[in-house]
């Protein structure tokens, strides 16, 4: 089978350097030896294993893309980028005909699925990459479908940390928010607390010194009224490995789904995790993840 051509956007991000040298090491993916970067950098190049990768600035995605087209007829596009750029990337991937994986968090979910919808090609997006992750997002949003109301009367605390450099609240926890208030908790994403202080994540949390640069620590603590019920949810993630595990697997299936003619079509990681083709794909159970 021919490897999948991959355009990894976003570099030198960490995430988006980490998939680059992924796919350089994998025989069932070849990388575009070029990644749309953010308008601060600066440098032309950027050195991935033994590939050096030609750094494309916003201003002239626009005049480069025939040049990468012609080099690379067919590629999906995978994007680490910025959340304040995500709309922006949606439509000019949406113009150019690129069908793409979003890992970025931000942007809004809505206007991301009009625009795909409205275009000739197929997405895979989602907040977060993470297989077990997601699992765990699917398994609190059945329990909401199921039990809604159960933890009525509690109240809700929910803090996260990630890397200094994080732009933005963690798009899971957002997500979570959504799956509380239907289990009957009040709560509003202004009031998830973030902690990006690498001394507070040292001291208090206990981060690893090794994954204060790359981290995702999440606990979503519920007590009763009376305070004699306590319930606790905590995952953490350290380095950013099974994100790059997930993108990958998320890279083959939206392969598959193009294979069977999706277009049009914004998949979720609940649609990855459940590897459904599109004759026997149903609703989506994760439509906030």
């Amino acid at each position: 089978m021919e490897p999948l051509t991959v355009m990894v956007n976003g570099i030198p991000g960490n995430v988006a350097t980490l998939l680059a040298l992924r796919l350089c090491g994998d025989p069932r993916f070849r990388l575009v030896p070029f990644s749309f970067t953010g308008p601060e950098i600066a440098a032309a190049e950027h050195a991935v294993g033994n590939e050096r990768l030609r750094l494309v600035r916003p201003e002239d995605r626009e005049s480069r893309i025939p040049e990468i087209r012609a080099a690379f007829p067919e590629f999906l596009a995978v994007d680490y980028t910025h959340p304040a750029a995500v709309l922006s990337n949606v439509d000019f991937y949406c113009r150019h005909g690129l069908s793409f994986v979003m890992g970025t968090t931000g942007g809004d979910r809505r206007a991301i699925e009009t625009r795909v919808g409205a275009s000739a090609v197929a997405a895979v997006v989602a907040p977060n990459m993470a297989r077990p992750i997601v699992g765990f997002q699917a398994m609190m949003e059945s329990a909401a479908v199921r039990f809604p109301g159960l933890f009525r009367g509690f109240r809700l605390t929910i803090e996260e940390s990630h890397q200094q450099g994080k732009a933005d609240t963690s798009g899971t926890a957002r997500a979570m928010v959504g799956v509380f208030n239907r289990l009957g908790v009040p709560f509003r994403e202004e009031e998830i607390r973030r902690v990006r202080d690498p001394e507070e994540q040292r001291r208090r949390l206990g981060v690893p010194e090794a994954h204060l640069a790359g981290h995702a620590w999440h606990t979503y603590r519920l007590v009763s009224e009376d305070e004699t019920v306590v319930f606790e949810f905590t995952h953490r993630v350290n380095g950013r490995e099974v994100y790059v595990q997930g993108t990958l697997e998320a890279l083959l299936f939206l392969r598959d789904r193009l294979r069977e003619g999706a277009r049009g079509r914004c998949f979720s990681m609940i649609d990855v995790l459940e590897g459904k083709s599109l004759k026997n794909a149903g609703s989506s159970a994760e439509k906030t993840l």
